[in-house]
């Protein structure tokens, strides 16, 4: 098998790289943060991923994953090189590209011999050609290369899962040498079936996109109907159902509430939207979806005005900060914009996360009240906010929440409590898109 170098040591590159050395890959992953490859080799996980600490330890001990800071001699010592740098949301919605564009430099100029550039992160379409002109200019000699598409489709918390048992390998590919060291690296895949979809670097750039955009839709699209139940005293859970059990829809990303965030679809919408823009293509669809997904908090906090009007100096709780359960993943999640907001407001802010309290810690200090636990943060509060749908969330002794809240409101953004049971206990509960009358 290919040696191979992972370039970035964030969420997908140490994931994809750990992954890769379980397949039985042996594999270098190089980042330039020295703490954070220091804090890894001593069993500190940058980022949390249940399973992803053991794995690393594995395949460490196996001789199999190795870190290091030293690009220059990862590259000379492997064959493949995956780029799995970040790509931000830039001020203007565009992917900030200057990481990969560093990358695509430095190894040009250490490379010695033929190499396989292997794009992991997320890129809008055309990346890829940039990427060769960089490498092609900083190259010290007649040196022959490769570069392959391959996006990544991991979903935060079940990260290894989605990795080890893909729904599909992406690859775009310009050659027949790169074509089959890119099977042997996936070759224990082919155990299990998994397709191996091979196509155009540009499509393999746009799949990824089109991906997370179809995903955002559907998101925003059961929000939309959600407001519809509302209106119409239809129940968005038994809609959801109804659509998710036919077979061309599917169950998944059919849950109504405050919307989608984190690392992909926020910034995929954003650079989808712009590249389309770029080209004079009006992509409406994926325009509304997004003008959805901001339009959510709002629809909290008019649920939030009917029990409470005037929410200054008043104490709130928070359930949740990230922005899905296991994961300590804040960005773009819906709580960072309702916690800004209620800030403006005077609001008086208990929260409560986990997982995800450390990373919330850093961004707002003492202007938020921290517990360490779900029930400290809810005492004395005049409402509480249900914001993630950690496991533990869900079984709360509801009796002893309402003993604890100093008003018995309750804005369940994850529709995970049962109207008729909140408002038979006294509860002044709203949730979204379902009716408050006995379950079915």
């Amino acid at each position: 098998m290919p040696k191979i170098c992972m370039v970035g040591t964030g969420y997908v590159g140490l994931v994809s790289g750990s992954c890769l050395a379980d397949f039985g890959n042996e594999v270098i992953c190089v980042d330039i943060d020295r703490d954070r490859i220091e804090k890894i080799q001593n069993g500190i996980m940058p980022i949390y991923e249940p399973g992803l600490k053991e794995l690393v330890e594995r395949n460490s001990e196996m001789g199999r994953l190795v870190f290091t800071t030293d690009l220059a001699d990862s590259v000379k010592r492997s064959e493949v090189i995956f780029c799995a740098v970040g790509t931000p949301m830039d001020d203007d919605g565009a992917a900030d590209l200057s990481a990969v564009y560093t990358v695509s430099k430095d190894v040009a100029l250490a490379m010695d011999e033929y190499k396989v550039f292997v794009q992991k992160s997320t890129v809008p379409v055309g990346t890829s050609e940039e990427v060769e002109r960089i490498i092609s200019e900083n190259l010290k000699g007649d040196i022959s290369f490769d570069r392959v598409s391959n996006p990544e489709f991991l979903r935060e918390g079940s990260a290894i899962e989605d990795f080890m048992r893909p729904n599909r390998v992406v690859i775009g590919i310009e050659s027949e040498r790169a074509k089959e060291i890119m099977r042997a690296i996936y070759s224990p895949l082919y155990l299990l079936e998994t397709p191996i979809v091979f196509t155009s670097i540009r499509t393999a750039e746009l799949i990824k996109y089109a991906s997370n955009a179809f995903l955002a839709v559907k998101i925003s699209f059961i929000n939309e109907m959600a407001d519809l139940c509302e209106k119409t005293g239809a129940n968005v859970s038994e809609v959801a159902k109804g659509l998710g059990l036919d077979k061309r829809i599917g169950p998944k990303f059919l849950h109504a509430g405050v919307g989608y965030g984190g690392s992909c679809l926020p910034k995929d919408v954003s650079a989808i939207l712009r590249t389309a823009g770029d080209v004079e293509a009006d992509l409406r669809i994926v325009g509304a979806a997004s003008d959805v997904n901001r339009s959510r908090i709002d629809r909290l906090l008019e649920k939030l005005d009917v029990e409470l009007p005037d929410v200054s100096g008043r104490r709130i709780a928070i359930l949740g900060l990230s922005f899905k359960p296991n994961t300590d993943d804040l960005r773009h999640a819906p709580s960072l914009k309702l916690i800004d907001i209620f800030l403006e407001r005077g609001v008086r802010i208990a929260a409560y996360d986990p997982i995800a309290m450390d990373n919330a810690k850093k961004l707002y200090g003492d202007r938020i009240e921290f517990y360490d636990d779900a029930y400290s943060a809810m005492d004395g509060a005049n409402a509480l906010v249900l914001m993630t749908e950690w496991n533990e969330f869900r079984q709360l002794d509801l009796e002893k929440m309402k003993d604890m809240l100093a008003e018995p409101i309750v804005i369940d953004c994850r529709n995970i409590y049962k109207p008729s049971v909140m408002s038979g206990l006294g509860f002044r509960y709203h949730s979204f898109g379902r009716p408050g009358t006995p379950d079915i």
